[in-house]
C-alpha cells in the first residue's frame, strides 16, 4: 500500500488531475463565466431571445435587467431597441467587473473598427474574453489598445445609457419604488427558487412589481381618443344607433364629478 501511494506521488498527472479537481468552481447562483458560449451557439448571429422581444418595450425607456452576468445580453438590448437607460445587476462582483469591461470594449471596437459590432455573438464573446484574459487588469496597460481618437459622442452615449453593479435582489433595493418601465429576469427564477426557497421566489416578484413603473403615463401620453369624440366614436364606428343626453349638469355634485350623463341605443 504504501508503495502505491508513493507511485501516485511520483506521477505528476495524476496531481494535476487532483489539483483540477480540488479548483473546479461550484456556481450556486447559476453565474457561469462561460454562460453565453453554451447558450447561444457558434451557429448563431445574435441571442435567440433577442428575435422575440418588442422593441416598444424598451426604446426610449428606462430597463433593469437582473442577473446579468457579463451583460452582453444588456449591451445588445441597449443597442438594438434604443434605451433610455439600462441597469444590470448581478449578485457575483466578478461578472459586473466583467461585464463593464465587455461594455468598454464593445465601444472601442466599434470606433476602432467603424462599423456597429453584434453584442450578443459568441464570437464576439470570444474575442472580448481572449483580451480580457491576455490583458493586465492594470488601467495603464489596458489603455494601451485604446483608439487614439475615439468618436466621443458614441462612446458617451452608449456607457451613459447602460450600467452594472453588484446586486442581490433579494436583500436588496428595498426602498426604491417605481423607477423603470420594463424589467428583464431570464434565466434566474431557478436559481432564486434552489438558494432562497418559495419566500425568495416571492420576494422576487414582489420587488419587480414594486420596482415597475404604472403604464398609466405611457398610454396617457399616446391618447388619440378624447371625452368629447365619445359620442362620435360610438355612433359612427361602434354603431350605436342614437344618444340621449340624460342631463350635462348634476346638482349638489363634488367639484370636479359635476360630469353628463349620456345613454346610447343600440
Amino acid at each position: 500500500m504504501a508503495e502505491e501511494e508513493k507511485g501516485k506521488e511520483k506521477n505528476p498527472k495524476n496531481n494535476q488531475n487532483a489539483k483540477k479537481r480540488k479548483r473546479k468552481d461550484v456556481f450556486i447562483y447559476g453565474n457561469y463565466k462561460s454562460y453565453y458560449g453554451y447558450r447561444i451557439g457558434h451557429d448563431k448571429s445574435e441571442d435567440p431571445r433577442l428575435s422575440v422581444l418588442n422593441k416598444e418595450w424598451f426604446e426610449d425607456k428606462d430597463c433593469l435587467d437582473i442577473g446579468c452576468n457579463q451583460g452582453l445580453i444588456t449591451i445588445a438590448i441597449a443597442k438594438k431597441f434604443s434605451c433610455r437607460s439600462i441597469l444590470g445587476v448581478d449578485i457575483d462582483a466578478g461578472l459586473v467587473e466583467n461585464a463593464n469591461w465587455n461594455l468598454r470594449r464593445i465601444v472601442r471596437m466599434e470606433h476602432a473598427g467603424g462599423k456597429s459590432v453584434n453584442a450578443s455573438t459568441p464570437d464576439l464573446l470570444e474575442r472580448v474574453n481572449g483580451l480580457h484574459q491576455s490583458t493586465s487588469a492594470s488601467s495603464s496597460e489596458v489603455a494601451v489598445d485604446l483608439p487614439k481618437e475615439p468618436s466621443p459622442l458614441k462612446e458617451h452615449t452608449l456607457l451613459e445609457r447602460v450600467s452594472f453593479q453588484t446586486e442581490n435582489i433579494i436583500k436588496s433595493m428595498n426602498a426604491c419604488w417605481e423607477k423603470y418601465d420594463t424589467i428583464l429576469c431570464l434565466s434566474v427564477t431557478k436559481w432564486i427558487h434552489l438558494n432562497w426557497g418559495d419566500d425568495g421566489l416571492i420576494t422576487l416578484f414582489v420587488k419587480i412589481w414594486r420596482l415597475l413603473r404604472p403604464t398609466t403615463k405611457y398610454n396617457f401620453n399616446r391618447i388619440l381618443f378624447k371625452p368629447e369624440m365619445f359620442q362620435e366614436l360610438l355612433l359612427d364606428k361602434i354603431g350605436f344607433r342614437t344618444v340621449e343626453t340624460i342631463t350635462n349638469h348634476t346638482p349638489g355634485s363634488v367639484v370636479g364629478f359635476d360630469r353628463p350623463i349620456f345613454v346610447f341605443h343600440k
